[in-house]
């Protein structure tokens, strides 16, 4: 079975927003409190570093932002970050470090950590990306299931509760996700994997692994 915990996907100190996960085993279990914890942490950032732009919006002061992004609260954008043409984040959205988010790329509800890459036409919603986990052009996390029903997280033969309507995917440190793949409600990928383009994913791909499609997950040599 893979593991799927907080401390096997994610090394903490490539996020601003290490508090955010304490006491939590599972990275969806902090989905619900994005919103309270940017409020919380952005009123305390050093004001020689970072300016509040808006409502909730906390900007690095050495981030770039494109003056055609669309960006609402709460959200921070950590040094270095570029904010790109028509980027559009929708809120309780934290950007790490040197992360990139593009061109037509739309956020909500989501931790990118330091370095992470949504460059180009990317949807990421009610999710958590790694130190530089990289979402290839037109890459998505779906987030909703097509019945509504809760989302749930298939690992082998155990099933897992998220008790969430709204899912998308954890990506641990490293991934690497190929252009137009869309990874479905409740997807879980381990540290260093790859995902081929125009896959569909479901479930746990563990760490280390190339998903070639659902019958070919093979482990990296």
């Amino acid at each position: 079975m893979a593991e799927i915990t907080i401390k096997d996907l994610y090394d903490l100190k490539e996020t601003i927003a290490q508090e955010l996960f304490e006491g939590a085993i599972y990275p969806w279990e902090v989905l619900p409190k994005i919103h309270d914890f940017i409020i919380k942490l952005g009123k305390n950032l050093p004001k020689d570093m970072f300016e509040e732009k808006g409502e909730n919006i906390w900007i690095a002061k050495s981030a770039k932002v494109a003056p055609t992004a669309c960006l609402n609260g709460p959200l921070i954008v950590d040094e270095e970050a570029e904010i790109r043409h028509c980027a559009f984040i929708r809120g309780n959205a934290i950007v790490g470090k040197g992360a990139v988010v593009g061109n037509s790329t739309e956020l909500k509800n989501v931790v990118l950590f330091n370095k992470v890459q949504v460059p180009h036409y990317n949807y990421v919603g009610d999710s958590v990306l790694g130190y530089r986990a990289h979402m290839g052009a037109g890459s998505i996390t779906s987030n909703v299931k097509s019945d509504k029903t809760l989302v749930i997280i298939k690992n082998d033969n155990s099933v897992i509760e998220t008790g969430l309507k709204k899912m998308g995917a954890m990506l641990g440190d490293n991934v690497e996700v190929g252009c137009n793949s869309v990874l479905n409600p409740g997807t879980v990928i381990g540290k260093n994997s790859n995902i081929y383009p125009t896959s569909c994913v479901r479930g746990v791909i563990p760490e280390g692994h190339i998903f070639k499609d659902k019958e070919h997950i093979v482990k990296k040599e």
